[in-house]
């Protein structure tokens, strides 16, 4: 049995390289006994081979077989092969054929040429010669074939690219625009669904928690069963909703309902501990795993097939070159179409973005809540300095009245007594009236210095539904910065489920300023401040405590005196 060799010399494709699958190379001529022989030689070489005695034959041939070559003599019974020829070619051009003649003649054989024959042999045929001949046109044949491919491959990869490219311009513009991040978190999985996008049935989103030990469920676009599916794709088509259009919905802040795949995405937490789970895995080391029907290169947890109703779908991980974000999991639920590279490809290009996207949406989204707290900061400083302001000008005010009312008191009921008295005695009579004057205008004085008494006393509280741990914060906020600055550590006590209260807001937060502001007096060099609020008796208690050194027995007693103070400035 003759043996082939690997690559001919000469040739750059082996013989088992130039067929592929199921073609065959197909011999036709009206003679038995050089259809047999041709047949014998090439299958002896390892190329399969079958034969044909008439164009009528080479048509049924061509019906029932993936044809590479035909050996094609001229001279058939039913037609002749270079009329056959053209035909041949045009209806199947991928087909090589040589041609086969008893005629020398120069012009036969470049009217064979002229109609689309690869080559030319005469009769009768030297076997090696014919084997060099068949290797030559089916080597050029298959690079043919093969060029055809890689240029179409490369034509497709052109387009992906092309499309990838402008793909990323627009989310690019549209990350710009929306400074929301659940809008954000929306973009980026419109984008991986969307057909002018990815394409991707559905698309889940999971990021860290807050201490990285999960990667909690965020958001999720997609439909949960074919029939939804369906109902989806037939509403965006009767809407005309494009890419464009979906993502200026989200830059203008149009409301969206989450979908019922955006409540399950959102129950769904996993443990990163678990270094062998697969979303781990693909965040530690920063790479796309696929899944197709349950196998990967890497073990799969039976949950996540269960949670998508899938064996097939993606983990793609959204990476910074600082750290780690969170993943995206894509999957083609409804049409099961299979992932091809340059897809995936694209998710992994189209996710290192994303990553940048929602890691500025993050900080801007901290940067707007801090500035709020600042604002709520600013406001409680002004609200308090004013508060601490009024307090300080109603405490010195009602010192100085209180001083006043007790030193005009005596005097004006000794004048009021003497008026009186004379009166009674019946003084002259031009200077009664005098004395009744003095008597009704003692009185009159007296009259207001008890209502300076009874103001001083006496605050009237204006009530309204109020939230005592708003009003506790409220309150710390004042003294943030000198906490930090003198080191105290702040314990806050406080259950979130407790309902407001009928309070006076100034009051109440005028009493907890000046309760902070003690507390932190007695703690210069650092400490622990403690407030603990609680129900109590139909009500809520308020505790402020400190690691300060407390009251001194010395001064306990007047602790309670609305004007005492141990401090140089205040009036206590």
């Amino acid at each position: 049995m003759y043996n082939p060799p690997i690559a001919p010399p000469g040739f750059t494709l082996a013989d088992s390289e130039l067929l592929e699958g199921d073609e065959i190379i197909a011999v036709v001529d009206d003679q038995p006994d050089i259809t047999d022989l041709l047949l014998r030689y090439f299958r002896e070489r390892g190329f399969a081979a079958e034969g044909a005695r008439s164009a009528a034959d080479l048509g049924s041939l061509l019906e029932e077989r993936d044809i590479a070559l035909v050996i094609l003599d001229i001279d058939l019974p039913d037609e002749s092969g270079l009329s056959l020829l053209p035909e041949l070619k045009t209806m199947f051009p991928d087909t090589a054929v040589v041609m086969l003649t008893a005629d020398a003649d120069l012009e036969t054989a470049l009217a064979c040429l002229r109609r689309g024959a690869d080559d030319y042999l005469t009769k009768p045929v030297r076997l090696d010669i014919l084997l060099e001949i068949a290797r030559r046109v089916l080597e050029k044949r298959r690079l043919t074939l093969r060029g055809r491919g890689y240029r179409d491959q490369l034509e497709s990869a052109r387009k992906r690219i092309d499309r990838t490219l402008a793909l990323n311009l627009r989310m690019s513009r549209a990350y710009l625009r929306i400074n929301n991040l659940d809008r954000l978190m929306r973009a980026v999985l419109t984008g991986i669904t969307a057909h002018e996008g990815l394409g991707f049935n559905r698309a889940f989103l999971l990021l860290y928690n807050e201490d990285r030990t999960r990667l909690a469920g965020r958001h999720a676009i997609g439909p949960v069963s074919l029939e939804e599916g369906m109902a989806i794709w037939r509403g965006m088509a009767a809407e005309q909703l494009t890419l464009d259009a979906l993502l200026t919905r989200l830059e203008r802040g149009e409301p969206q309902e989450d979908a019922p795949i955006v409540e399950l995405v959102r129950a769904l937490e996993i443990d990163l501990r678990d270094e062998g789970h697969i979303m781990a895995r693909a965040l530690r080391e920063r790479r796309l795993i696929v899944v197709r029907e349950g196998r990967a290169d890497c073990p799969v947890p039976e949950e996540a097939a269960r949670f998508s109703g899938t064996d097939s779908f993606v983990v793609a991980p959204i990476c910074l070159p600082e750290r780690e974000v969170g993943v995206v999991v894509a999957d083609n639920f409804i049409s099961r179409q299979p992932f091809d590279e340059l897809r995936l490809r694209a998710l992994e290009s189209f996710v290192a973005q994303a990553g940048l996207a929602l890691e500025h949406g993050r900080l801007y989204q901290e940067m707007l809540d801090k500035v709020a707290d600042l604002e709520e900061a600013s406001r409680a400083l002004h609200k308090n300095n004013e508060m601490l302001v009024t307090a300080g000008r109603y405490s010195a005010l009602g010192h100085m009245a209180a001083q006043l009312t007790h030193n005009l008191r005596n005097p004006l009921t000794a004048i009021g007594g003497a008026a009186r008295l004379l009166s009674r005695r019946g003084g002259a009579k031009g200077l009664q009236r005098f004395f009744d004057v003095i008597t009704d205008e003692v009185g009159k004085v007296e009259k207001i210095l008890d209502d300076l008494d009874r103001f001083v006393e006496t605050i009237q509280p204006v009530y309204e539904r109020v939230s005592l741990p708003g009003l506790a914060k409220s309150a710390l906020l004042l003294y943030r910065r000198e906490m930090l600055r003198r080191g105290i550590v702040l314990r806050l006590d406080c259950p979130e489920d407790l309902p407001e209260i009928e309070a006076d807001p100034r009051l109440v937060q005028q009493a907890v300023v000046h309760l902070i502001a003690n507390a932190i007096d007695a703690m210069p060099k650092g400490g622990e401040l403690g407030i603990a609020i609680a129900a109590e008796d139909g009500g809520q208690s308020l505790s402020v405590t400190d690691t300060g050194g407390g009251i001194s027995a010395a001064i306990m007693d007047n602790v309670r005196d609305p004007f005492f103070t141990t401090k140089t400035v205040g009036a206590g």
